[in-house]
């Protein structure tokens, strides 16, 4: 068997030695190993010394970016050069111990996993102690890419994950930077993989020393989260998100409606403009977080039944407004509960009929 540990690299003079070193001093007990370091345009002497260690071992490649594009850009080259039967990530700055990733393997070799985790968190294993809120944004996010996925891991933004060769490879990887965990871990949800966790030791690095990600990052793996999850997400979470975007359509709807009375349109015209670009920004909204774009009709049938479906929500809006008003209900409750009610046949009619498609979680 061989396993292929792919190693993307950004300014780690100081430790990708070290790292090399490491992996290869550990007994994989007949496993044969490529390591495949990609250096992301460092700046530093990071590629002459990956050069280096490549002269001085068989075992060792090299592939350069030209400049620096990230870690998920690092790895997506390094994926599609690996060739063992399976494919591990290391970084090179030396927080994760290489020595664990022969325990990892074991359940892949045994058949039983398509892909393990080292989980920083479900460990006896030595730890350092570093950031508390740092911590805790992690589990935040594996909470919540756990309610997504419908899976029950314990460090999702753990670098240590490890693939059957053709598991990796089989998946598009679209984000460029940190957004990779978040994306891999919703891809491999959707392929139904048989996931396993194993806990590891980490010495985990402060910013002064070297430490890259950011809380830049941390608002990109929320993004991410809902991004490549939210289309086939419980139907209780994906109705969650619809909330967000029917709300932010609204509000555009608003600001349109005075923005336009105030360039001296009449109601009537203004009304009906800002809500035709309110809906395509709702439309904008959907295909861009919860669900995805033509699966079920051609473009012109998607266009057409989103279109529908507004007509239909704005059909139930004015009807069960005008109806709670001759019933005698105060205006505000008349037309709060056409809004909320036509809300409900939105979201209903583009779940199951504009953008219809099979969701993993429990509600179905």
């Amino acid at each position: 068997m061989k396993l292929s540990i792919v190693i993307p690299c950004y300014n780690e003079s100081k430790t990708l030695r070290k790292c090399v070193e490491d992996i290869l001093c550990v007994d994989w007990d007949g496993i044969s190993t490529e390591i495949i370091i990609v250096d992301d345009g460092s700046k530093d002497s990071s590629l002459a010394i990956a050069h280096e260690i490549e002269t001085l071992s068989s075992s060792v490649r090299v592939i350069a970016h030209a400049k620096n594009s990230g870690k998920g850009s690092a790895l997506r080259t390094g994926f599609a050069a690996a060739s063992g039967d399976f494919v591990a990530v290391q970084d090179a700055d030396m927080e994760y111990s290489p020595s664990d990733l022969r325990r990892l393997l074991e359940p892949l070799i045994a058949g039983d996993a398509d892909v393990v985790f080292g989980s920083r968190f479900l460990t006896t294993h030595a730890h350092r102690v570093l950031h508390f809120w740092h911590s805790q944004g992690n589990r935040f996010l594996t909470l919540l890419s756990n309610m997504f996925t419908d899976m029950n891991l314990t460090d999702m933004e753990t670098c240590y994950k490890v693939f059957r060769r053709e598991i990796i490879q089989s998946i598009k990887i679209e984000e460029n930077r940190f957004g990779f965990e978040p994306e891999v871990v919703a891809k491999i949800a959707d392929m139904r993989c048989r996931v396993y966790e194993m806990g590891i030791s980490y010495r985990g690095r402060t910013y002064d020393e070297g430490k890259k990600i950011g809380i830049k990052d941390g608002f990109r793996a929320l993004y991410c989260i809902v991004r490549y999850n939210a289309h086939r997400a419980a139907l209780p979470i994906q109705f969650m998100v619809y909330l967000f975007i029917g709300g932010t359509a609204a509000i555009v709807n608003l600001i349109l409606f005075l923005g336009l009375l105030s360039l001296g349109l009449n109601s009537i015209t203004a009304a009906l403009l800002a809500f035709v670009l309110a809906a395509v920004v709702n439309y904008w909204l959907c295909i861009k977080t919860i669900f995805r774009h033509n699966t079920k009709w051609g473009l012109g049938g998607e266009i057409a039944s989103y279109i529908a479906v507004v007509a239909l929500g704005a059909i139930v809006d004015s009807s069960v407004t005008f109806l709670l008003l001759q019933s005698g209900a105060a205006a505000w409750i008349a037309k709060l509960e056409g809004t909320l009610i036509a809300l409900v046949v939105n979201f209903a009619g583009r779940r199951f009929v504009v953008f219809a498609e099979s969701t993993r979680g429990p509600w179905r």
